[in-house]
């Protein structure tokens, strides 16, 4: 071999090392991260998800890739965004945002690590057999706010007596609406009281669904649970005080922005629990062997300012049961 062959021969052994220690790397694990609502207002429940994955070990960019698929509230994308994660052969689908997302993984795969992020019941909503069992290839976190209709009438009944009329909004397009209105419409003629339900799914929507309550002489608002109001506290905040209708909301957000009240649990925490089952499942654990995690507890927020303007007297029993009272 004369020396020209020999330096050839060298140089392209090294040229051809580095490709192939970067072959033998192992590949950075791909979170499919399915979602029914939109990204621009989800900022703080994704922050939370990602929290969980930094507890976990785990930091996007850095040693897990996440790829995102927002359905923007129209859930019938949900099948096609799942079915294009399972194509891209992710290591886990957090299908978050509802029932809706979770059964549209569950129906994409059988075999692909699915954890779910819902305000419902799973069992009910056939996802799992039971919470300490899960079983097959889906677990996840139930934070339940879903489930609370009926306990929220009964906070607007102690506040507001006298109001015979209590509306409901909800997002028609959201399939978990229909068992929620069937149990609060039980719930509302228990307690004798008329149940007017109101839709929306856009912002525009959402105002003419107040104007409508307002021409009902309605006593108070209940809000019912969807990803689209959860993005869209601050316009209901803004519209219960505009047409001077007392409101609760499950989620927290909505007194802090001005809202009335709101009974529910941390839609964030639940997002962070997620996301510390994702890590433990890239880790090496089954989703079968994973509980379905449940809240431990539930929070009354009462915004005390909004109350005095919408000229409300709250009482000592509601002040004393709520976890903060906000001045």
């Amino acid at each position: 071999m004369n020396r020209r062959e020999f330096i050839t021969l060298i140089g392209g052994a090294v040229a051809a090392w580095p490709r192939g220690a970067r072959a033998q790397q192992p590949a950075m694990p791909v979170i499919g991260f399915l979602n029914s609502a939109s990204p621009e207002a989800f900022g703080p429940y994704v922050a939370g998800f990602r929290q969980g994955l930094q507890e976990g070990g785990y930091v996007e960019g850095k040693n897990i890739a996440i790829d995102y698929r927002w359905a923007g509230g129209q859930y019938n994308k949900l099948p096609a965004l799942a079915a294009e994660l399972v194509s891209r052969r992710v290591s886990v689908i957090a299908a978050t945002g509802g029932i809706p997302s979770a059964q549209s993984a569950k129906e994409a795969t059988a075999s692909i690590p699915i954890v779910f992020v819902t305000g419902n019941d799973p069992v009910n909503a056939g996802l799992v057999p039971n919470f300490n069992q899960p079983g097959g290839n889906i677990t996840g976190v139930a934070f339940l706010i879903n489930t609370l209709g009926a306990k929220r009438l009964e906070l607007l009944r102690e506040l507001i007596p006298a109001a015979t009329t209590i509306g409901m909004l909800v997002n028609p397009t959201n399939p978990d609406v229909v068992p929620e209105t069937k149990d609060m419409r039980a719930a509302a003629d228990a307690i004798g009281r008329r149940l007017i339900v109101v839709n929306a799914t856009t912002e525009r929507e959402l105002d003419q669904a107040f104007s409508v309550l307002a021409k009902e002489h309605t006593g108070a608002l209940t809000i019912a649970g969807d990803p689209f109001f959860a993005t869209r506290a601050q316009q209901l905040a803004e519209l219960a005080a505009r047409y001077s209708l007392p409101a609760i909301d499950p989620l927290r957000e909505f007194p802090d922005v001005g809202g009335l009240m709101s009974y529910g649990t941390s839609v964030i925490d639940a997002y962070r629990q997620a996301g510390t089952y994702v890590a433990r499942i890239l880790r090496g654990e089954k989703p079968a062997d994973l509980p379905v995690v449940q809240p431990t507890k539930f929070e009354l927020v009462i915004n005390l300012k909004t109350a005095r303007a919408l000229g409300l007297d709250v009482p000592p029993t509601l002040l004393a049961a709520a976890e903060e009272v906000i001045e």
